[in-house]
């Protein structure tokens, strides 16, 4: 048989014979390119006769030669999948085995019917234009039968279609579509998977060009945000200066620094639940935005051997005592809204790293609580502006104090950082040479200048000298997988000291974070006091009463490590501990910290004021006569605009 009569598969380019409607290789489908659609339609014989004819290959014509029907049921003839006996075109089975016929683009004559397609001309305006070669197709055909192109989805199609413009022609489909499985309303687990499909892909795009439409469809409809980009989707998106295989939609975010996506996604892997979240910074954006203006108009940067940038007030955020006041429903909604419920498990689960101890948490009345965050790479500054004005670091404030400091001071933090990485890697039983601690050193440097990246170790203690205050980092041991796998060991938990200033140019009151698989959150207390006028009557007990107890042992009772002391230091760490904190032990033998809980900056009062009073309008509707049930938010993380 000549070239010409073969036909090349679209999945494996096997070429194959005229006759064949399957792939011999693959068994995938033979495309219809160039058939005679019209053909569907002629009616199967009905007589006895004529079936015999068709199985038989019997001619009826009169005459040396066979009728055209017959020449045409030989040209059709098939072959059979079990024996590969070659059988007439209408044979309805096999003459050899009796196997059953394979489906053949004939059985489409049913679903063709509907259409009611009488003529060429009648059918004209439901046709559609091919992009690339502007052939009028029929509404059925999946790809134009000219060129092989894949029609372009429309925006009506619904909100998980795709508009790609300029490569429509080089994208090929997602998912294999069998020919005795169409994808269509008939087929409903087929047609729901390619729309999912059709919803992920459009996603990843809309993160690219900042839409939130289709993130929120594509979430709305039950998506996993951690789904990944395959190699295939990655090359039926064609771009690959934006997507590559394995990335996220969190991954796109924070590359193309969608900030309000970002705070979208991180909300339903994170935070858990229905992602709705009401923080006071979302709120009330434009006090937020003050404050964080406020608290860049305190940065101030020292002269002489330490230029280290630093912040000159240090509030300390707490979470007011009113919150207590309200009713049980209201205030479990406030806190699903506020609290990241998934980082407060992970740290309060076995082993617990928080509040593990009555004696603090019920007696002192000390227990920590885990603010939401909003994004992965900036997680650590955005939990140390919670944990000091309660708001998120939008402006990158200490991202670039950090990055100065590095570059200020690199000289008088390098030495400390070599010394105790060093001794950190004797007890491995590994050392490195000094070509390789300047490329270390020089990595540290570049990630402290990237808003979005990641930061290690370094970075916390760097932060510490700008907050001008002891960080104390409560972490997990390990951090673990999606599916709960050990991935590796977490050096974040324990003390960082400001070692390098004089203790004096510092404050006792230390701040405290939580570490969960990578994500930093903010750890706040509630406000001891309820009242002003509780405080009053406890005047002479004002100092203890805003005061909050951070423990400075793990549950085993051992002393939390202090990171980036000398070898000199090393076997002193309490003593450390007692020269730059208040520390105090409890009757049950509990080292312990104080963070003094001052008044609250005015603005920040103000701010949690008017987040307070939402919830203060629900529980008067939940005690009004004819009260009715509390509504659904309509604040969540996507909210966060510009301003905030």
């Amino acid at each position: 048989m000549s070239e010409a009569a073969k036909w090349v598969c679209e999945y494996c380019t096997y070429e194959n014979y005229q006759s064949a409607l399957k792939c011999t290789m693959c068994r995938g489908s033979k495309p219809l390119l160039n058939e005679d659609i019209f053909r569907l339609r002629e009616e199967s014989p009905t007589s006895g006769e004529d079936i015999f004819r068709a199985s038989s290959g019997v001619g009826t014509s009169p005459g040396c030669g066979p009728s055209p029907r017959d020449v045409r049921s030989q040209r059709d003839s098939w072959h059979c999948e079990v024996c590969a006996h070659v059988n007439w075109g209408r044979a309805v089975e096999c003459a050899e085995c009796r196997t059953a016929r394979p489906v053949t683009p004939a059985d489409l004559a049913e679903q063709l019917r509907p259409l009611r397609i009488e003529s060429a001309e009648a059918a004209t305006p439901a046709k559609w234009a091919c992009p690339t070669c502007t052939y009028d197709n029929w509404p059925r055909a999946t790809r134009c039968v000219m060129c092989g192109t894949a029609p372009r989805i429309s925006p009506s199609e619904g909100a998980g279609s795709i508009i790609i413009e300029d490569n429509m022609a080089t994208i090929k489909r997602s998912t294999v579509r069998r020919s005795d499985e169409p994808v269509s309303p008939n087929n409903p687990v087929r047609y729901r998977q390619r729309a999912v499909d059709r919803s992920w892909l459009a996603a990843c795009l809309g993160v690219v060009q900042g839409e939130h439409s289709p993130v929120e469809a594509f979430l709305s409809s039950g998506g996993d945000p951690t789904r990944q980009l395959t190699a295939s989707e990655v090359a039926l998106l064609n771009r690959p200066s934006a997507f590559d295989t394995g990335h996220t939609l969190v991954h796109l975010a924070i590359r193309f620094h969608r900030e309000d996506l970002l705070a979208t996604l991180l909300s339903r892997i994170e935070g858990g639940g229905s992602g709705v979240k009401r923080v006071p910074s979302y709120v009330a954006p434009d006090l937020a935005a003050d404050i964080r203006r406020h608290a860049a108009s305190t940065l101030r940067q020292r002269k002489g051997t330490m230029p280290c940038p630093y912040l000159n007030e240090m509030p300390t955020f707490t979470l007011p005592a009113d919150i207590e006041e309200l009713p049980g429903s209201v205030q479990e909604q406030l806190l699903e809204e506020l609290l990241d419920r998934d980082a407060q498990r992970q740290l309060e689960d076995e082993p617990p790293v928080i509040n593990w101890s009555l004696e603090v948490t019920v007696h002192l009345g000390s227990r920590l609580h885990a603010l939401w965050n909003r994004s992965a790479g900036d997680c650590l500054l955005d939990s140390l502006m919670q944990t000091t004005w309660g708001v998120f670091d939008r402006d990158n404030l200490l991202r670039k104090a950090l990055s100065d400091t590095l570059n200020n001071c690199g000289h008088l933090f390098y030495p400390r950082w070599r010394e105790y990485e060093s001794c950190q890697a004797r007890l491995l039983q590994f050392s490195l040479e000094e070509t390789q601690w300047q490329q270390d050193w020089a990595g540290l440097m570049s990630l402290a200048t990237q808003p979005g990246a990641s930061l290690e170790q370094l970075h916390v203690f760097a932060l510490a000298h700008i907050l001008r205050r002891p960080i104390i980092v409560y972490g997990v041991k390990y951090v673990k997988s999606f599916r709960g796998e050990d991935l590796g060991y977490a050096r974040f938990e324990g003390v960082y000291l400001p070692l390098l200033w004089d203790p004096g140019f510092c404050t006792k009151s230390p701040v405290a974070l939580g570490y969960t698989r990578g994500h930093f959150s903010a750890l706040v207390p509630i406000e001891p006091y309820s009242s002003p006028e509780t405080a009053a009557n406890n005047l002479t007990n004002q100092d203890s009463l805003q005061v909050t107890f951070l423990p400075l042992m793990d549950h085993s009772r051992k002393l939390l490590p202090v990171h980036f002391v000398t070898q000199s230091e090393m076997g002193r760490e309490e003593s450390l501990l007692r020269q730059w904190l208040d520390v105090g032990m409890t009757d049950g033998g509990l080292l312990v910290a104080q963070q003094r809980l001052n008044k609250r900056p005015l603005l920040v009062a103000q701010m949690l004021e008017e987040w307070l009073n939402h919830y203060r309008r629900l529980a008067q509707m939940s005690h009004a006569p004819f009260s009715r049930p509390i509504p659904v938010q309509d604040y969540s993380s996507d909210g966060d605009t510009d301003d905030e």
